[in-house]
């Protein structure tokens, strides 16, 4: 496929038939928020099986999360999936391979200069402890850096405050871009364990 084929999609696009759209155009309630990295191989309706309206994405460099002290779209996102749209689920992906974990647990270059180097540079990073039981279970930096993003996604007060109301479930995913299977996070911090969804 060549961009020209991408835009002349996109000029059929308001032909096809789609009787969804107008009700689309009423507001959304989706499912779930899904929150991954933004590498072109990810695509969260074609993991899920979602149509149009039932996932709320937010695609970030490397699926950082970055701390609430401090307003970003990231949290705000977050914030209004949440507050306005109601959502009951959030699935937080990560993947395998994964540039933007490369380059963080890479050797420094004249890439951190840049924004996205200053951007990784604040990224949440593993939880005390957990990176060596995290190593000994054969977890890869990709794992390790998805469970940190997790674990600053459980801080964010509002979603700390839903959590305990029983208002919202999290899930944390992790997509292998080789092979297509998805596997989910079964633990605590403490007892690492990725298995089957």
């Amino acid at each position: 496929m060549a961009f020209h084929d991408l835009v002349a999609h996109a000029r059929a696009h308001g032909n096809t038939e789609d009787p969804r759209r107008r009700d689309l155009a009423k507001g959304q309630a989706p499912l779930a928020m899904f929150i991954a990295c933004s590498d072109s191989r990810l695509v969260p309706s074609a993991i899920t099986g979602a149509a149009p309206g039932e996932l709320f994405e937010l695609r970030t460099a490397g699926n950082v999360i970055p701390a609430a002290s401090y307003p970003t779209s990231e949290v705000a996102t977050i914030e209004f999936a949440i507050t306005h749209l109601g959502v009951p689920e959030i699935i937080l992906c990560g993947h395998r391979p994964c540039g933007a974990v490369a380059a963080m647990t890479g050797e420094p270059d004249r890439a951190r200069a840049t924004t996205m180097g200053r951007w990784l540079a604040e990224a949440p990073r593993p939880v005390a402890g957990l990176t060596a039981v995290a190593e000994r279970a054969g977890f890869t930096p990709e794992h390790q850096h998805l469970l940190a993003q997790f674990h600053a996604l459980r801080e964010i007060p509002v979603v700390r405050d839903r959590v305990e109301q029983g208002e919202l479930r999290l899930h944390c995913w992790f997509y292998d871009i080789g092979t297509g299977a998805v596997s989910r996070w079964r633990g605590e911090d403490h007892v690492p364990s990725f298995g089957e969804l």
